[in-house]
């Protein structure tokens, strides 16, 4: 597998290739099965398999205003795209240069020229070039000038919609990680390293707490959460709260994760946490005392939502559950 950052660092197949593009946030339901459709068409027509992607996200380029956070961070997308094993994953670095060019412009100088494509599978709703003016029907047209075909695949529609990056964003933002699973093939998670916080988990309530260095830009609602907290090879059960900690006057976001029964050192080392279920929302309480016992009450009813077999995470990346359960 070859992931490169520029066309200059391919050597054109000579086999030729079979290509999907697309932004790929969240690599959700819907991105996996076009990854994989063009993996196994690719294969069937002895071709090389392409998975073209951006970064930054073009969003960023082209809008001149805040833009939705992110599910994945590129590294992230970038490593869930190579557990369907494309021969090539090409992650462009996009420019204003690049969003000025019409299709046909884009076609030949990305995807004609240097990766020799022959088949290309898109999205129901993929549109590419200035504008998005290039629409399946531009492509189409395109391909029987640069002698390739085309395959545009249906939406991967899941609990009587369409799974879409925007859906499970706010799915996310709403708190509802139970519902997301379905949608990402996976839980929602977030990563990063645990690092020294204000010592209050343990020090003054009894609970340890790993706080972890937020580099991820879409966090669940603020409230408490039934986690599984990945470190080194291993799962483990946790409840996490994800807020400003009103209790003590806090102003910066913060995750903070108690793992359930464990008591390693792991400052330092960089944790995944998989938001499987919302206990509750955040909330001031008046005291120490009550806050302890209100903790108390929240791992209880962790550790129920971590018994039911639904909620057991893998460690490491893994591919989605089979695409047969998506309806169409």
């Amino acid at each position: 597998m070859i992931i490169a950052k520029s066309i200059s660092e391919i050597v054109k197949p000579d086999q030729g290739t079979c290509v999907t593009i697309g932004n790929f946030d969240g690599v959700h339901k819907g991105h996996q099965r076009l990854i994989s459709s063009t993996c196994r068409k690719a294969k069937a027509n002895g071709l090389a398999s392409v998975v073209v992607t951006f970064d930054p996200h073009p969003l960023r380029v082209l809008v001149n205003r805040k833009t939705p956070p992110f599910i994945t961070l590129t590294s992230q997308k970038l490593e869930l795209i190579a557990l369907h094993k494309p021969d090539i994953i090409l992650a462009l670095n996009f420019t204003k240069e690049m969003a000025a060019l019409s299709p046909e412009e884009f076609i030949q100088q990305y995807l004609i020229t240097p990766l020799n494509m022959k088949e290309m599978v898109v999205g129901y709703d993929y549109a590419l070039g200035k504008g998005r003016s290039g629409n399946y029907e531009t492509i189409m047209k395109l391909g029987k000038k640069y002698d390739y075909g085309i395959e545009r695949l249906d939406p991967v529609i899941i609990n009587d919609a369409v799974v879409s990056s925007s859906r499970i964003r706010d799915l996310v933002s709403e708190g509802n990680v139970w519902d997301v699973r379905p949608l990402l093939g996976r839980f929602y998670q977030v990563r990063g390293e645990v690092v020294h916080g204000m010592n209050r988990g343990g020090r003054l309530l009894g609970f340890p707490t790993a706080n972890i260095k937020l580099e991820d830009e879409l966090f669940p609602k603020k409230g408490v959460y039934a986690i599984r907290v990945e470190v080194e090879g291993k799962v483990l059960p946790g409840v996490a709260n994800i807020g400003k900690n009103p209790t003590f006057g806090n102003e910066a976001l913060s995750v903070e994760a108690h793992i359930l029964d464990f008591s390693e050192d792991i400052y330092g080392k960089d944790i995944r946490v998989h938001f499987i279920q919302r206990i509750r929302s955040e909330k001031k309480f008046n005291g120490l005392d009550e806050l302890k016992d209100r903790i108390a009450v929240d791992i209880g009813l962790a550790r129920e939502i971590l018994s039911y077999p639904e909620s057991q995470v893998r460690p490491g990346l893994h591919l989605s559950e089979s695409e047969s359960g998506a309806e169409q």
